[in-house]
């Protein structure tokens, strides 16, 4: 827990402020900023509320949380636009639904002899809370990006269409060393970017409201993470 390192982490996802912008914005000087994030002083309450409310964040946050998630692992923050696209998906409740799912996808893929096919996936947040604490289970939802809305004939899929959509998005290296780390983290740190800087979630049923993809490239393994924005 260090106040000075939230200052730091604070300042990097809203746009990389600099410390003279962020003293400019408080009315201190950069030394003050300078002393805030090295802890070598505490800021007084009134610049405690203004760094608040600055940075959309409550005072328990922080002053007591460690909300420095960012890691060499994770690239630059980015904003994207995905291009419209068909998808067939497969949605699984169990104790470890993702396996299965990808598992189901990757099958469709190759009855429909799609080479190095684009798969993304994402929570399946329609669970009781009897299925989530009782019997420890969570969902997944596991997606085949279809190269046209054409599929051959014995293969039945329910085909759906994702209109292109702006997402804000970040790349995670090796996700798998650490994955229940780095995944969340990952959510973490573009959901604080939002927060600080004024960006909505897109809620809209036609819309995938996050997702992940993996792929290799150069020998690494790479997930970037996804949130709809509007």
């Amino acid at each position: 827990m260090s106040l000075g390192q939230n200052l730091q982490f604070l300042r990097k996802m809203g746009n990389k402020m600099t410390q003279e912008e962020l003293a400019e914005k408080l009315g201190v000087s950069r030394q003050t900023v300078s002393k805030w994030e090295l802890d070598a002083v505490y800021p007084e309450i009134n610049k405690l509320v203004e760094l608040c409310n600055l940075f959309s964040c409550t005072m328990d946050e922080l002053v007591r949380e460690n909300m420095n998630v960012s890691d060499e692992a994770y690239s630059d923050i980015r904003i994207e636009t995905v291009k419209a696209f068909y998808y067939a998906k497969y949605a699984v409740i169990s104790a470890e639904p993702e396996a299965d799912a990808l598992h189901h996808v990757r099958q469709w893929a190759r009855e429909l002899k799609i080479e190095n096919p684009e798969i993304i996936g994402w929570d399946f947040p329609l669970l009781s809370q009897e299925q989530i604490n009782v019997y420890n289970m969570h969902g997944y939802e596991a997606a085949l990006v279809l190269p046209d809305k054409t599929v051959s004939d014995g293969v039945k899929l329910n085909i759906f269409r994702q209109e292109r959509q702006k997402y804000i998005a970040i790349t995670i290296k090796s996700p798998m060393t650490a994955p229940f780390r780095l995944i969340p983290n990952a959510y973490k740190v573009l959901m604080t970017h939002m927060k600080i800087n004024g960006i909505g979630h897109k809620a809209d049923k036609k819309v995938i409201p996050c997702f992940e993809k993996e792929y290799d490239m150069e020998g690494v393994h790479y997930m970037d993470v996804y949130i709809a924005i509007e």
